[in-house]
């Protein structure tokens, strides 16, 4: 949703669906985004790192963004880039908004070590060769090796305050401290959903939104309806559940019971051993969770 130009409301990190011979099936991921929407969602992240995106292929990231349109939903979408090639980042961005999308979430390139100046000039580059977009900052140390500090957030959003626009803070460093009420400020776990609410946070972009999208949708909406929150205590157990494993993988185990597409990820990775797809299962089940799909 927006509000007042700012990303509102709960994003499901959409998982990508591959088929046996690891070509993407775009109808299925497809199918699944908007799922998710109808099931609570207000718009999901596709090819994120949940999605997968840094194992996707350019060419296969190109053909599943010339078929977001095919979704009744297409425009509750933000784009994962996914890549740590700023051309790629950019010739990603071109042909997204040449269809209209103008939403992107990007996380520094990971692998190399570098300093805030240094983002700051990733960033610089790439609105200078594309003005017209609007950013979500990804900040994930685990992943990229970089985290954001608040400074380098308030010069970014300060050189670049309308393509600038949100963050997603799965470092947890920045959403408690950022004062300024110009960015949307999105949490990356639904553990932190109802806290970073009460501190005036909009919402969150999480993996196992893919699972908890009606639950999470409960807890948002009784927050802004001034209800409290009754399921938040079985959505942060269910979350912690999912933590304890690897997230991709779990999830994958877990939808590939409601379809069996879903098991089939790229290499590296791969769904949990069935030592550890049981755990889940088990604290799943005395939580009494189970999704319809």
């Amino acid at each position: 949703i927006l509000y007042m130009n700012k990303i509102q409301g709960i994003y499901a990190a959409s998982l990508t669906i591959f088929n046996k011979d690891l070509s993407l099936n775009i109808n299925k991921t497809l199918k699944h985004a908007d799922y998710l929407i109808d099931n609570g969602c207000h718009g999901v992240v596709l090819m994120g790192s949940t999605g997968q995106s840094q194992l996707i292929s350019i060419q296969e990231k190109i053909k599943l963004i010339n078929s977001l349109q095919l979704s009744k939903n297409y425009k509750k979408f933000i784009i994962g880039t996914g890549v740590n090639s700023l051309g790629d980042t950019i010739n990603l961005i071109k042909i997204s908004k040449s269809l209209n999308f103008k939403y992107f979430l990007i996380m520094p390139p990971a692998y190399y070590s570098y300093k805030d100046k240094d983002v700051i000039n990733f960033f610089s580059k790439l609105i200078d060769k594309i003005n017209d977009c609007k950013i979500i900052l990804y900040n994930f140390e685990k992943l990229s090796g970089y985290k954001f500090s608040l400074q380098c957030v308030l010069d970014l959003k300060k050189r670049f305050p309308t393509q600038i626009v949100g963050i997603k803070d799965s470092s947890y460093n920045i959403y408690e401290n950022y004062k300024n009420n110009d960015l949307s400020l999105l949490v990356g776990s639904e553990a932190k959903l109802l806290q970073g609410l009460e501190i005036g946070c909009h919402g969150a972009i999480t993996a196992t939104l893919n699972v908890t999208s009606k639950i999470a949708r409960q807890v948002y909406d009784d927050f802004h309806n001034n209800k409290s929150a009754t399921s938040n205590t079985k959505l942060c157990k269910i979350r912690q559940a999912f933590e304890k494993f690897n997230l991709i993988s779990g999830l994958h185990s877990y939808m590939s019971k409601k379809d069996k597409i879903f098991e089939n990820l790229l290499p590296v990775l791969d769904l949990l051993p069935k030592s550890e797809e049981k755990k889940l299962f088990e604290e799943l089940k005395k939580l009494d969770f189970n999704i319809d799909y």
